[in-house]
């Protein structure tokens, strides 16, 4: 069995390889084509975390695999990861353990990846300014797919520690085009942008529609079973895509409150959901339709987006003769 570790995951992963991977997964899972149940998890109410078990089956790209992650809402505290994670790839014949491999690479790059093809897919074309909202790993995993989607010359960063943002916009500077600074609250960083990407654990929602400006793309990738990134204007103003519809509207641990709270409340119904990002693939469902439209793509996470990522590992690992390989028997 193939044993890779996070730096090499991290090495061997090609963004743009991943988007366009991402771009088939999401259209075999919209037709039916790959197997992806609803995850569960294990609670740990003291920490107000839970381990989740997400498996699938991506025919298209012949990987069977399933992800065990934990969220640990609390560990930003002691300068942990909020999710960590291990996947197994298992032979699609015969069943066999092939690969172990980091997930927590995985689960931050193929989220950004999935967030850049969902900009590619409905943000405008002339799209130069950029909101991340938040400064973990994904607010740096976004800011660096989103700029291989579209022409971004500006980068606004904000987060609940003006220090970090500071940070990160120093880090971003350092490998990104454009101009990259960091803002002092959500709504000046939304003030004129084209993209927002929302990556935090809040509680109140960080994008408002008061904030935002005609024909934005928003990608939310944010879970806290306490709270929401959206607010109901929003949601229920925007044209709204998902990865899958069963996954956005299922109970917790799978689905969004960002969704499930307006539906709730009778402010939407399930129906509001326009699209799948499979069916945008497909053109089966049209995506934006005027240039002040706004869009936002909901993101759960799907094992579907995992598989794709560990295919493409996986393969590069084994071509390149990269990692470890050990025995179980």
């Amino acid at each position: 069995m193939l044993v890779l570790g996070r730096s090499q995951v991290e090495a061997l992963l090609d963004v743009d390889s991943l988007i366009d991977a991402l771009a088939s997964a999401m259209a075999d899972l919209s037709a039916g084509r790959a197997s992806v149940p609803a995850r569960v998890a294990a609670l740990v109410p003291g920490r107000d975390g839970f381990l989740a078990a997400m498996p699938g089956f991506l025919p298209s790209a012949s990987v069977l695999m399933t992800k065990l992650v934990s969220l640990f809402p609390h560990n930003d505290e002691v300068r942990l990861p909020t999710h960590q994670a291990v996947i197994v790839a298992f032979d699609p014949d015969t069943g066999e353990p092939a690969a172990l491999l980091d997930g927590t690479a995985i689960t931050t790059a193929r989220t950004g990846a999935c967030s850049a093809l969902s900009a590619r897919l409905l943000a405008r074309e002339d799209a130069t300014v950029l909101a991340v909202l938040g400064t973990g790993v994904q607010a740096r995993s976004h800011a660096r797919a989103i700029c291989r989607v579209r022409p971004i010359r500006q980068i606004r960063v904000a987060g609940r520690d003006p220090a970090k943002a500071t940070a990160l916009a120093a880090e971003l500077s350092a490998v990104l085009e454009g101009e990259v600074q960091a803002v002092s609250s959500y709504a000046e960083a939304l003030d004129g942008a084209d993209i927002a990407a929302a990556t935090t654990h809040a509680v109140e929602p960080v994008i408002r529609r008061s904030w935002l400006t005609p024909g934005v793309h928003i990608t939310s990738v944010g879970y806290n079973p306490a709270g929401r990134e959206i607010d109901d204007a929003t949601v229920t103003e925007a044209l709204v895509c998902v990865e899958s519809r069963q996954a956005v509207l299922a109970p917790f641990p799978a689905g969004s409150n960002d969704l499930l709270m307006p539906i709730r409340d009778g402010l939407i119904t399930a129906a509001h959901v326009h699209a799948e990002l499979g069916e945008l693939i497909a053109g089966s469902r049209p995506g934006r339709t005027t240039p002040d439209q706004i869009t936002l793509y909901k993101s759960v996470g799907v094992a579907a987006q995992d598989a794709a990522a560990t295919a493409l590992v996986v393969a590069s690992a084994r071509e390149q003769s990269i990692g470890e390989n050990i025995t179980l028997r």
